[in-house]
């Protein structure tokens, strides 16, 4: 088992960076997520003073020192995407003295860890914000192999991760596939069904003669979703198992945003989620039959849906969208063995995007796995 003599102290590993835009260099300005990653920014910056933020190299790492707004991670990354940028003063900016003697990708591997963001947090400190500060970054201390063994640890992980990135770009790639399949089908005039030929007088709805001059008649979701729950009047309390089932999430719900950035966005609960309560800013959507799967899924997955969200939300700070409004959105009704055709067609399709989920689950299991074993690198490196 690795003990505290195998470890390095990895402030003898690495170094502060502190170079400003003094230039005013026009670069990329980027910020940093909880996930650990490097995203552009979107702070406004008009009429600020561009020559105060610092650079970032490629291979050099940034981290946010306050840990106290960020739950239970550290926000911490390698930058990778241009070989500058500009990031916040309020980032600590700091890069590897020598990559022969440690690689950057097996250090953002421990900084990966879940264990190095609770030792993070335990180690933060401050009465107004606890922060994490450099010279704490400095005593961590980690398992360093030889670099062979490194590039080793790194190729695992990386394999892992290429093929995860496949995964999803191949489950992206089909759900456009399926959402531009449901676009000629149901929205786009000249392909196999027209707006005109999508009348149909099931699901109890008789055309009148004045209907039949002005056009066709319009489905709105709540006639095929059968119930829809909104939080806002649901009250704060811990789930029991007397209300837990009321709450679950089942395989071919649909859920959407009703709140900020996100309002109208909506997508359709996968085979491979476990049993889970839906968040306080979603709305619920359950079709009234199986049949509606697919249909009702693209539908609040189109961009045509999200735009009458949020062009229809109120609110001044942030887009604030009811379940009525997200109800009252108006699909073209086709008829049923439309959509019968259509869940032939939609089922492989979907089917392989979950088998494709359930293998990314998988593999991120495994890179935990290979996470986790980072600990024991260099006895297995001493041992052979």
């Amino acid at each position: 088992m690795m003990t505290k003599n195998n470890y390095k102290r990895l402030g003898d590993y690495i170094k502060k960076v502190n170079m400003r835009n003094t230039d005013n260099l026009d670069i990329p300005l980027m910020g940093l997520s909880i996930q650990k990653c490097f995203i552009p920014s979107i702070a406004n910056t008009i009429g600020t003073n561009m020559t105060r933020y610092k650079i970032i190299e490629r291979d050099q790492f940034a981290y946010g020192p306050v840990t106290s707004r960020n739950g239970d991670k550290i926000t911490i990354a390698l930058f990778d995407d241009y070989d500058k940028a500009l990031i916040s003063q309020a980032y600590i900016p700091f890069k590897i003295k020598d990559k022969k003697e440690l690689l950057p990708k097996y250090l953002m591997m421990w900084f990966s860890r879940p264990e190095f963001d609770r030792y993070a947090r335990f180690k933060s400190h401050g009465s107004a914000r606890e922060t994490f500060d450099w010279d704490e970054m400095c005593d961590v201390e980690l398992p360093i192999p030889s670099i062979e063994k490194q590039r080793q640890i790194v190729a695992d992980y990386q394999a892992v991760e290429n093929k995860i990135k496949t995964n999803e770009a191949i489950c992206e790639k089909l759900e456009e596939t399926a959402q531009t399949i449901y676009r000629r089908w149901f929205e786009e005039e000249g392909e196999k069904i027209r707006l005109a030929e999508m009348v149909s007088t099931q699901y109890g709805y008789t055309q009148s003669a004045s209907e039949e001059k002005i056009g066709p008649k319009f489905l709105r979701i709540t006639d095929i979703a059968k119930e829809f729950i909104e939080w806002s009047s649901v009250p704060f309390c811990e789930i029991s198992e007397s209300n837990l089932d009321k709450y679950k999430l089942h395989f071919g719900d649909i859920i959407v945003a009703r709140t900020g950035a996100t309002a109208g966005y909506g997508k359709r609960i996968h085979k491979q989620f476990p049993e889970s309560v839906f968040a306080s800013f979603l709305v619920r959507l359950i079709p009234n039959d199986i049949k509606w799967n697919y249909f009702l899924g693209l539908t609040v997955d189109s961009k045509e849906f999200r735009e009458f969200i949020l062009t229809n939300a109120q609110g001044s700070a942030q887009p604030q969208a009811n379940a009525n409004l997200l109800t009252s959105y108006e699909i073209n009704r086709p008829d049923e063995k439309l959509i019968l055709e259509f869940n032939e067609i939609m089922e492989p399709i979907f089917d392989f995007i979950e088998n494709k989920r359930i293998n990314n689950e998988k593999l991120h299991q495994l890179q935990s796995l290979l996470l986790g074993r980072m600990t024991r690198a260099e006895k297995r490196t001493q041992n052979i």
